[in-house]
């Protein structure tokens, strides 16, 4: 059956929402694509070279990033730190008005911002929504409660904080972090991730911005503008999501620093299945663990099964993997009429095609190299446009026993991809469940939960779930990671506010190289 596009999504669309919704935000068009401004020095500025930035969902130019030399961002960085020692006087209840109102004007746009990550990251309509809310209801928590986490005289740090996220969660991790920085006294800097979420997060900052927030939001490489977001003397504390690589590079600026710092980074997240039997309950688990084609920090791609359990853990799970629902986001069939649901998708396209053509390559490697292909999807008979390209959709696929060689074996795939290892006792099943040196969660499938809980105690993960899974978390509760999976302080509800401002207990939980300072519950 022939799909079309449905009426009133096309970018064409969507960019006029976006350019009607702040005008100051955009700049003129190169080679006919709208542009966009860096939010720095207080101000909208056209400044720094286009960059075209194209759509995973079908290959497109959306936008033309505007990025910035180091020169510019230092301009950027020494403003900030001027409007922080402002801001870090002014009153608290001025401070929850001021972040109050925008989160009222972000909510008024809560189906732009989301329309805007389907294009921009491939976000299915249904997480892109939950994207948006999850940081508009997250940071309501937090105003309600900022006057308790501040009491006992903690105020805002030094200087203003800077943010380096990758693009999977621009407001549901980054836009969140900033507003509950905002609301402790710090002045904010965020820098743009260049593979997507650009104009999301211009429109978010842009009404940011007129609610009269400190915030600057940057564009440009990590090469030319890491050295002044990490190691300038005026930033208070940096903020980092996303890969071990650049996360390394990030604390090696740092070492020779007592700056303020929570580097968050990938792990193999795994679900071990030792002496279980609830299958239909962890198929639920496992089902919802596809979302968004495993392109977050919390998902999970490993899966180690006790040998006697493999036929009864496969004939649950093939069945899952199979019935994953991928495509275009925003297909439809010619009866659909404005007012009916969206596509109802468990993901759409990688973040690129270049990320999806490595992530097949280390399928093809894996497999060459012995592992078993247990499941391997098509594109054929996805929901697709006529003629649309497809270059950044990988289909599920499921590999047993990866060799120890493989990239797959100790490395997050970041996609559709799972690998199954295979073992004989507890030792192998933990061996083999901290096989990354380091996660943020994983969980353990067990009929018997004392013993699950007394296996959680070698997991190098930093949230354990027995029989279900774990998730970052926000609120009340604490996110943080073990080993090489995370570097310095936790956060998430006070630990949050906590690692964003001074004064009182002094003491900060984390991951640091003296480890008695992790949590004690």
């Amino acid at each position: 059956m022939a799909l079309r596009l449905a009426e009133g999504t096309a970018w064409t669309d969507t960019l006029a929402r976006a350019v009607a919704a702040v005008p100051e935000a955009f700049g003129a068009e190169v080679d006919g694509v709208s542009s966009l401004h860096n939010l720095i020095e207080g101000d909208w500025r056209g400044v720094g070279a286009p960059t075209p930035v194209r759509t995973p969902v079908d290959n497109t130019v959306l936008i033309n990033l505007a990025r910035l030399d180091a020169e510019s961002a230092r301009a950027a960085v020494s403003h900030a730190a001027a409007a922080h020692r402002t801001w870090a006087q002014t009153p608290l209840a001025e401070r929850k008005a001021r972040v109050s109102e925008a989160l009222d004007a972000l909510d008024a746009h809560r189906d732009l911002l989301a329309l805007l990550l389907v294009w921009e990251i491939g976000k299915p309509w249904r997480l892109a929504c939950a994207d948006v809310d999850r940081a508009l209801d997250g940071v309501r928590w937090y105003v309600g409660e900022i006057d308790r986490m501040l009491a006992g005289g903690r105020e805002a740090l030094p200087g203003p904080v800077s943010n380096i996220a990758s693009w999977n969660y621009p407001m549901s991790v980054l836009v969140h972090a900033e507003l509950v920085q905002l609301l402790a006294g710090n002045a904010v800097i965020a820098k743009t991730p260049s593979q997507g979420g650009a104009v999301c997060l211009t429109v978010a900052h842009a009404l940011m911005r007129r609610a009269g927030l400190p915030a600057a939001l940057l564009s440009g490489g990590g090469e030319e503008l890491s050295e002044v977001l990490v190691r300038a003397p005026e930033i208070g504390a940096v903020a980092f999501v996303g890969g071990r690589s650049n996360g390394g590079k990030v604390a090696a600026a740092l070492l020779d620093s007592d700056k303020r710092h929570f580097i968050e980074q990938e792990g193999l997240n795994a679900w071990g299945i030792w002496n279980f039997s609830q299958w239909d309950l962890l198929a639920g688990h496992l089902k919802k663990g596809f979302e968004y084609g495993k392109q977050r920090c919390t998902a999970y791609p490993r899966f180690v099964v006790q040998r006697d359990l493999v036929d009864e853990f496969l004939g649950m799970y093939l069945p899952v993997v199979s019935s994953i629902r991928f495509g275009h986001p925003l297909a439809v069939e010619e009866s659909w009429r404005p007012g009916d649901a969206l596509p109802e998708l468990d993901f759409g396209p990688l973040i690129s095609a270049t990320k999806a053509d490595e992530l097949r390559r280390k399928v093809d490697e894996s497999v060459r190299g012995g592992a078993v292909p247990l499941y391997r999807g098509k594109l054929d008979g996805a929901p697709f446009l006529a003629a649309q390209d497809t270059s950044a959709y990988v289909a599920p696929a499921v590999l047993l026993a990866p060799p120890g060689r493989s990239r797959l074996m100790h490395a997050e795939p970041f996609g559709p991809v799972d690998t199954i290892v295979v073992v004989d006792t507890t030792d192998e099943l933990l061996a083999q469940m901290n096989a990354s040196n380091g996660a943020l969660v994983a969980s353990l499938a067990c009929d018997d939960e004392e013993l699950a809980g007394k296996l959680a105690v070698d997991l190098q993960a930093f949230k354990v779930g027995i029989n279900r899974p774990r998730s970052r978390g926000d609120r009340e509760e604490p996110f943080g990671g073990r080993g090489a999976s995370w570097k310095g302080a936790f956060v998430g509800g006070d630990l949050l506010v906590q690692a964003v401002t001074q004064g009182g207990d002094e003491r900060l939980y984390g991951n640091f190289p003296d480890y008695s300072r992790y949590p004690t519950t």
